[in-house]
């Protein structure tokens, strides 16, 4: 009988398989705002929470927490969906399904067009 060698590491093709299966947060960001302690603990049942942001505006496609494009959104019969139109480059879109730390929208999608879509929205 032969002594064990090396283990030898598992095909290419099955360990891409298995991270093309996992499942990642996926979210899509009306808007956020800052409020006191005393705003929040005043909410009741049919308080209406104002945001900072156009209702036709562009809203945040998040992958992992990270800010990885923006789109429009859209009814689906009784769901919403997200119609894309705008998604940063593929390696920042791996980056963010990685897990990678990232500075958020900023090192997302780009610095200036964070910027100009944030004052936009």
């Amino acid at each position: 009988m032969k002594p064990a060698g090396p283990r030898q590491p598992a095909p290419v093709r099955s360990n891409i398989g298995r991270v093309l299966s996992l499942e990642l947060p996926i979210v899509v960001r009306l808007g956020s705002r800052q409020m006191t302690v005393a705003e929040v603990t005043s909410w009741a049942p049919g308080a209406i929470i104002e945001l900072p942001k156009q209702a036709d505006a562009e809203l945040e496609l998040l992958v992992n927490n990270k800010v990885v494009g923006f789109g429009h959104a859209v009814k689906l019969g009784e769901n919403f969906g997200l119609r894309l139109t705008y998604l940063g480059e593929p390696s920042l879109r791996e980056e963010a399904a990685g897990g990678a730390q990232s500075s958020g929208v900023l090192a997302s999608v780009g610095e200036e067009e964070a910027v100009e879509r944030r004052a936009a929205g």
